[in-house]
């Protein structure tokens, strides 16, 4: 089922590498531009929206189990909460670990959404996706999305991770409208390697989130840095996630990267 009329991004990186953290401040940037948002967050553990709603939300998964997978009985407010300055926030869920596939919640997700007519009147949508690539949880939102970004750090670990999303989102592009927006340095005093990986593969850098206090302890706050104090950094961190949001909405020209065999990713990055 196809999200029509809004601007659908899905987030990707390597597990812990702040991906939530990126696509909460996201929603929350979009929504500061007056833009209507929806984050639908992609992993079991379900915790993408919780900087934005204050609290763990239960997944469609779950509600969809009290009531025996009959959606029909169930209202929207069963399965979205309103969070800061009104992004609606759903968490998708997944099943038990080793006992099924991830895609088929968040295309259950999506579904719902349809039935309900609550993509009608969102401007924007955010995919918060799990870290494995080999999963189809972590495919199916490149079915729905316009632009997959990648959430990095400047080490060898999160740029490997990067190059294998990089060869599955263009694996999926071949039959899908996807193409990739470019990678968010994350949690980075610098951004070295990341940009030597992009210059040899083709790729970009589209945003840098230094590795500040503020971000650890907003998220212990359960809050977006749109709710922390007004201290030097946080403004700063503020902007930049401004400026990342308003140029993924006007849109970023779609790359086309060639991803590397590891071997050569061992020889630009790595250490004797």
């Amino acid at each position: 089922m196809k999200i029509e009329g809004a601007k659908v991004f899905s987030v990707y990186g390597k597990g812990g590498i702040g991906k939530s953290t990126t696509s909460s401040n996201l929603s929350a940037a979009f929504s500061k531009l007056g833009k209507r948002v929806l984050q639908i967050g992609c992993d079991p553990k379900h915790d993408s929206t919780f900087t934005l709603t204050g609290q763990l939300q239960p997944t469609v998964i779950d509600i969809l189990k009290e009531v025996d997978f009959h959606a029909e009985e169930l209202r929207p407010e069963d399965f979205v909460t309103e969070g800061f300055n009104g992004v609606q926030c759903i968490e998708a869920g997944g099943p038990p670990a080793g006992t099924g596939c991830g895609g088929y919640v968040v295309g259950q997700t999506v579904k719902l959404l349809k039935q309900h007519h609550l993509l009608d009147d969102t401007d924007v949508v955010i995919f918060d996706v799990l870290g494995d690539v080999v999963c189809g949880g972590f495919a199916a939102p490149l079915q729905h999305a316009d632009s997959a970004v990648i959430v990095t750090a400047n080490d060898f670990d999160s740029i490997y991770a990067m190059n294998r999303i990089i060869a599955a989102v263009k694996a999926k592009s071949a039959n899908y409208k996807v193409r990739l927006a470019g990678c968010i340095a994350n949690r980075s005093r610098e951004t070295d390697e990341v940009d030597r990986f992009c210059r040899e593969v083709n790729f970009k850098r589209i945003g840098h989130m230094p590795d500040v206090d503020a971000i650890r302890r907003s998220r212990l706050k359960k809050k977006t840095l749109f709710e922390m104090p007004d201290e030097e950094d946080i403004v700063q961190c503020r902007a930049e996630y401004l400026r990342l949001a308003e140029s993924l909405y006007n849109g970023l020209d779609p790359l086309s990267p060639e991803p590397m065999e590891d071997r050569a990713i061992f020889e630009l990055l790595g250490f004797d």
